[in-house]
């Protein structure tokens, strides 16, 4: 019997027995109670607790019907047994007073410890529950699959150490926790759902969200059963307001927990946390607890198909024994790997300070310290350049700088013997460092793999041995290095020699005046010491006796020079430095391995000094890695001992090639002069102004690299983890595609002496030319080429190569007026499309790099293609850079600001108050005004959610053109279309001052030209226009160059990016702005006048029944505000759908010459082209749908393919012939180019991938190709139809279903059949088609009012409805 009560009889009424349980208030081993309440009996027939009070109830209640069965001779009378399960016998409640009133909390955390199913268990193990597979060694192929596809193999084994962890019990004592950090779809809940699997009764679920929040009273509550495991699939730790309760919760320590309905007691969880989440964790300062205990897991992003996925997922199941065996093994063989670890690249994610002591590392490493003044002034700098929202205070600035170094002292000696005040030293570089970055502690040759398979001379194999350098040295003066890593005391008190030292620690020594050391700090991409780097340019030098470096990446070659060391400069190469100790100076050592050489002499091959006396010679100066020497070299001090005039020199040298043209930008390198300024003694302010007036990028930091050869090249590059493909062809037909695999820099400087043409190079390809060029390897190109990708994305243009922009001749994406993908270009033109279905962020096989040469092919000669269709656009820009003084490679906007405002970058405008009409200029002083300005009324305003509007009339105008539409059938609907809008706005407000005019006259030029008035045109631009008019030929491609010119303008007027066009008064997009004011003010005046407005739409107007009065009025009213109307169209019927859809004929060319004695152009056009019908919108646009109902013309193969484009990826699932729920997915890409094909005859369901909730990879159709009951259409790329000749296989059912719906569209608002019928839409001659005079008498004076008052009427009951 349990022992917290006993079976009790009494006679409550002669002739009855009462049996009941008594409750005993006494120290209990079977009952414990938390919170005032019940929380846990003993079960011992399952040898296990039970949290479930329904188990007291048969416990006690089995024991009472158990007492009256042996007891039932011994009673006389009746027995009554007050059972707990009857609520009516007052026993329950008896049970809850008991337990909350009259006993203590006694308890003991349940499931503190896992058990298995073959574990045994007993009172004292306090377990409620045992996982049902048994904890045993054996093969999980299924995980092993799962994991190391979603996986790196240190991401593997981060999850691999904690699930471990758990197992073997040492996660109750763990203070981390995990935090899958990635983007949907790419595995966090794969790793979860097994976790789960794992442990399951041992998990619980909770919000990360509340346990970061500060008023979250219940949120311990997902943990009161004091789980093993907790999880949440999508958390949120992104906005931190209190990491108290978070770091308790990790940390096990006691804590108050509040459950709904239960007193507050005291719990110690032992849980170790796991979270999924696609936002960084917010880390707010160095010393954050949370810093201390976050592992962060990212996916590789490697997906698996989707029925393999399912068939291993299942798989798994059976293996969780195995994998549990194995992830302890995993932690067992390093419990303490992670004590150190810091999530790096966490902090990158959430934490700006943290990112601006990266971007100083090489700096703070360097110098193993620096003042608070430099830091100060880095720091400001770093947060106006990456536009850091919320800054630090200069005084939680110096505070949190504290936790990257281990000492702050007021006052400090430097190592050269320089006094410096607030300064921190021994930077804490395990802070940035992961687990892979440790000191070697083995033979280089044992420990270093090379993947290259860089040969190691001899005379380079280091070993830990007795070191020459040692006994060459013994008598040299040394000292030990202190804690902060600096000399114990000034050389002048040194007494002691190396042979006293143990040279495995730091110390210093002071070497001879002629003893130099050649230091190697060669970085990979990433910033850190490469040792195979460093080796691959020791080996080239002369042996001598060397030696690794602290870290044991680097290297140090000893020489001894026989020249003078004062004229060494201190600079090889880049990361390669040449040591000299002379005066205060000592050499920092620390023995760890070493070769067995003597110290070598060396005479010559060193750089010397310049002469400090000599002027920058911008002849020998021509590029900027010229210039980033000669600013190192001042910042070692080679040219002057003293900071001051270095960098007097730096901003000399800054002025002089700024003022010499050569491009460059430098913006890199001032954090490390900032710090080389604030570092002067007794000039550092000066200094520190001066480096902030630097100019460290040129006006232009984009040169054009010559070409030596005229030859066109056209040129694409692909880039993966071990495969750099550069494909090249000379220009021309029949001309062969070039192949260059992992090419070196060598072969990209041939390369780069042809004109290169390339498809967005500007913003890709050159960068990685670029990068090659500067001997990047695979692996670092593959990391720039995804840094470059994130830029493109909005992350940060510190990718980019300044130099590398032009490096190229022109870029088709550039100067093509029409912005499309190279691939829809293929579709566009019928070139071919072709997809590669290979996951870029992944090796390629070997046997694969036919296959990506093959599409790379591919791209070149369409990018071939797509510039010989665009050779109008690339004319255009022809022009505009010689009119410009430009490059073909420039930008459109480059050269467009060039043409305005000439070498002016920072001109006056005038900005408009619209509601006045009053002008200022930038000056500030008023400009008067030609044309009518003043929209009176109009107010600029904030909603309670301070959210701007532009307000006039009653109407929100938005902030961009003004978009009005009335759908409905009208009749003789005129088409008014302003000439130039924003070109014309500009003009009216005068936006440029002084250099509107520069821009007037591209605008009258390119109208002029329209015109043929040549002769004017020529005048324009001070004659610079004159060249290109000759002809009609070339005068047409001057007036595109013009149109692209003038469109760019109104583009950069409302950029939020800073540039010459841009007012920083203008915050209501005043161009846009004045426009639609305008076509909202003469809405109202055409309305006034009795005439219905179809639609208005930016700079057209469409009004019905439309006469020459109020055609006539619309281009006078526009003349006032500077506008002119032109006539483009009228239509004898229309049916406008929405604001920008709709279907419209061409009124007879004789009618409108007869009505507006003249004949409309689009009009006259039509006519021309026999062309009577033209549509908006893709309901009406699509061919099938236009040739069909309207235009009648004849069906062609291309009318029954579409282009469908997602953001992700389409594929065509072939499932037709497969079991139902089986798929057999073909990728496709992001674009592709269709037709829909019959049921049976070889067509696939058309899919785009998109991600679940959970994280897992779906297959959603792509939009328009389902059937109106949501079953889908079969579908076949075009090009595949075409070549399988299955044209006949089309299912037309699509299209004609297309058409159907656009039936519906027009008789939603008229008869359809009247409405494209040859006869007037109503059957009235004289209102709605023009009559012949043989038809005038069908109806009296009388007659005709009727009918007009009758159409009105109905058009006027239309309005009203709609």
């Amino acid at each position: 019997m349990l022992d917290f009560f006993t079976v009790a009889t009494r006679v409550k009424k002669p002739g009855y027995t009462e049996i009941y349980p008594r409750f005993q208030v006494k120290p209990t081993e079977d009952l414990m109670i938390r919170g005032g309440d019940f929380y846990a009996v003993w079960v011992e027939d399952r040898g296990l607790w039970s949290t479930d009070e329904y188990d007291v109830v048969q416990l006690v209640d089995r024991e009472l019907t158990k007492y009256a069965e042996e007891h039932k001779s011994e009673i006389d009378g009746n027995i009554k047994i007050s059972y707990m399960w009857d609520a009516e016998s007052g026993m329950i409640d008896a049970w809850h007073k008991f337990c909350q009133k009259q006993l203590r909390d006694s308890y003991h955390m349940l499931d503190e410890k896992l058990l298995f199913a073959n574990d045994g268990t007993n009172k004292k193990d306090y377990a409620s529950k045992r996982l049902s597979y048994p904890l045993e060694p054996g093969p999980c192929p299924a995980y092993e699959k799962i994991i190391s596809t979603l996986y790196s193999e240190e991401e593997r084994r981060k999850l691999e150490w904690a699930i471990g962890a758990i197992v073997t019990g040492d996660s109750k004592t763990i203070q981390k926790f995990i935090v899958l950090y990635g983007g949907p779809g790419t595995g966090k809940s794969t790793i979860l759902n097994i976790i789960q699997e794992l442990f399951d009764g041992y998990h619980s679920v909770f919000d990360a969200k509340a346990l970061g929040s500060a008023n979250a009273q219940f949120a311990l509550e997902p943990f009161k059963k004091n789980p093993l495991v907790a999880i949440q699939h999508d958390g949120d730790l992104s906005k931190i307001e209190d990491n108290t309760r978070l770091n308790s919760v990790v940390s096990h320590e006691w804590m108050s927990v509040n459950e709904k309905h239960k007193a507050q007691y005291e719990n110690r969880f032992v849980c170790f946390l796991f979270m999924g989440t696609n936002k960084p964790v917010k880390i707010t300062d160095g010393k954050s607890g949370i810093l201390r205990r976050l592992i962060d897991v990212t996916p590789s992003g490697n997906k698996i198909p989707v029925r393999e996925y399912n068939k291993l997922m299942k798989q798994v199941q059976f293996e969780l024994g195995p994998i549990a065996w194995h992830c302890k093994e995993v932690y067992l063989s390093d419990p303490g790997r992670y004590d150190e670890y810091m999530p790096t690249s966490m902090m990158s994610a959430s934490n700006d300070f943290y990112n601006f002591m990266v971007d100083s590392y090489h700096i703070f490493k360097r110098d193993d310290g620096v003042s608070l003044k430099a830091a100060w002034e880095m720091y400001k700098n770093y947060v106006d350049e990456a536009k850091v929202p919320y800054p630090l205070s200069k005084m939680n600035f110096r505070s949190e700088l504290m936790n990257y170094f281990r000492e702050f002292n007021e006052r400090f000696t430097t190592e050269s013997g320089e006094r410096a005040r607030s300064y921190y030293s021994g930077f804490r570089t395990e802070k940035f460092e992961s687990d892979d970055e440790k000191p070697v502690e083995e033979s280089v040759t044992e420990t270093k793999k090379d993947p290259e398979e860089i040969v190691i001379p001899d005379w380079l194999k280091m070993k830990t041995q007795e070191s020459i350098f040692d006994k060459e040295c013994a008598d040299c003066p040394a000292q030990k290095a202190t804690s902060k890593e600096t000399p114990s005391r000034k050389w002048d008190d040194v007494k002691t020699t190396l042979s006293k030292l143990d040279t495995s620690k730091l110390h210093y020594v002071k070497v001879p005046d002629n003893h130099i050391v050649i230091d190697f700090d060669i970085r990979d991409y990433s910033g850190k010491k490469n040792f195979l780097k460093n080796l691959e340019a020791a080996r080239e030098w002369p042996p001598t006796y060397a030696e690794l470096s602290k870290s044991g990446e680097g290297i140090h070659l000893h020489y001894i020079y026989t020249g003078d060391v004062n004229k060494l400069s201190r600079i090889y190469d880049d990361d390669i430095e040449i040591k000299v100790f002379t005066g205060k100076s000592s050499l920092r050592r620390m023995l760890t391995k070493c070769n067995n050489l003597p110290i070598a002499t060396i005479s010559s091959g060193l750089p010397l000094k310049g002469d400090d006396k000599s002027l920058v010679n911008w002849d020998g100066i021509k590029n900027e890695k010229m210039l980033r020497t000669m600013i190192k070299r001042n910042l070692n001090k080679e040219y002057h001992a003293a900071t001051k005039p270095s960098v007097d020199y730096i901003a000399k040298l800054l002025d002089d090639a700024y003022n010499s043209g050569i491009g460059y930008d430098v913006s890199d390198m001032k954090n490390e002069i900032f710090a080389f300024a604030a570092g002067s003694t007794n000039q550092a302010d000066y200094c520190i102004k001066l480096t902030n007036k630097m100019k460290f990028k040129s006006e232009d930091p984009n040169p054009t690299i010559e070409a030596y050869k005229d030859e066109l090249v056209f040129f694409d590059c692909e880039v993966f983890p071990n495969l750099f493909l550069v494909n090249w062809k000379v220009a021309g037909e029949g001309k062969p595609v070039v192949r260059m695999i992992n090419p070196k820099p060598h072969e990209i400087e041939e390369l780069l002496k042809f004109k290169l043409v390339g498809f967005n190079c500007r913003r890709y390809d050159n960068h990685m030319l670029y990068g090659c060029l500067l001997g990047y390897t695979n692996e670092q190109l593959y990391e720039l080429s995804k840094k470059i990708v994130g830029a493109e994305k909005g992350g940060s243009n510190r990718a980019f190569f300044g130099e590398a922009y032009n490096l190229s001749y022109t870029d088709v994406y550039d100067f093509a007026a029409k912005k499309m993908s190279l691939k829809k270009w293929e579709i566009e033109l019928n070139i071919g499309h072709k997809e590669l279905g290979l996951p870029w962020d992944q090796p390629v096989p070997e046997e694969k790099w036919e296959e990506v040469a093959a599409y790379c092919d591919w791209d070149v000669l369409s990018t071939e293609k797509v510039f010989e269709h665009l050779k109008g656009d690339f004319t255009a820009r022809q022009i505009l850079a010689d009119l410009a003084g430009g490059t073909v490679n420039d930008t459109t906007n480059s050269l467009t600001t060039k043409i305005v405002f000439g070498k002016e970058r920072k001109p006056k405008l005038v900005y408009t108050d619209l509601a006045t009409g009053e002008q200022i200029g930038g000056d500030g002083v008023a400009k008067p005004s030609k044309v009518l300005n003043a929209f009176p009324g109009y107010e600029f305003v904030f909603d309670e959610n301070n959210k701007p509007h532009n307000m006039y009339r009653g109407t929100d105008i938005g902030f961009g053109g003004y978009i009005v539409s009335f759908p409905g059938i009208y009749i003789t609907v005129a088409l008014l279309d302003v000439n130039s809008l924003h070109p014309n706005s500009i003009r009216a407000m005068n936006c440029f001052g002084e250099y509107t005019k520069n821009f007037t006259d591209i605008l009258d030029a390119r109208v002029a030209i329209k015109h043929g008035d040549y002769e004017t045109a020529r005048k324009m631009l001070d004659g610079r226009l004159a060249p290109y008019l000759e002809d009609e030929s070339t005068a047409k491609d001057l007036a595109q160059a013009l149109k692209i010119a003038i469109n760019s303008v109104y583009g950069l007027t409302a950029a939020s990016f800073d540039n010459p066009f841009r007012d920083i008064r203008n915050k209501n997009n005043i161009v846009a702005l004045r426009g639609a004011l305008f076509m909202r003010t003469l809405q109202d005046e055409v309305e006034s006048r009795g005439y219905q407005i179809v639609a208005i739409k930016t700079d057209s107007i469409k009004i019905a029944n439309a006469d020459k009065e109020i055609v006539d009025f619309c281009m006078q009213f526009a003349a006032k505000y500077g506008y002119k109307f032109d006539h483009e169209a009228t239509y004898d019927r229309i049916c406008q759908i929405n604001d920008a859809d709709y279907i419209a004929k061409y009124a007879d060319p004789k009618w409108c010459e007869s009505t507006y004695g003249y004949i409309p152009g689009d009009n006259a056009k039509a006519e021309k082209k026999g062309e009577f019908w033209t549509a908006t919108g893709k309901q009406f646009q699509i061919p099938y749908v236009f040739k069909t109902l309207f235009s009648k013309e004849q069906i062609k193969f291309e009318d029954l393919c579409e282009a469908k484009e997602v953001k992700t990826a389409i594929y065509v699932d072939m499932n037709e012939s497969l079991p139902e729920g089986e798929h057999d997915y073909h990728f496709v890409g992001k674009v592709g180019n269709f037709c829909p094909i019959k049921p049976g005859c070889g067509g696939g369901v058309l899919v785009r991938e998109s991600k679940a909730k959970d994280g897992t990879t779906k297959y959603d159709s792509v939009t328009g190709t389902l059937k109106p009951d949501k079953t889908p259409y079969r579908w076949l790329e075009a090009e595949a139809v075409k070549i399988l000749g299955k044209e006949a296989d089309i299912d037309k059912s699509y299209y004609r279903t297309l058409a159907d719906k656009a039936v519906d569209f027009i008789s939603e608002y008229g008869d359809f059949e009247r409405f494209v019928a040859d006869e007037p839409y109503t059957g009235t001659p004289g209102v709605d088609f023009p009559p012949d005079d043989d038809d005038l008498p069908w109806y009296t004076e009388e007659e005709l009012k009727e009918i007009l008052a009758a159409q009105q009427e109905e058009q006027d009951d239309l309005f009203n409805k709609r």
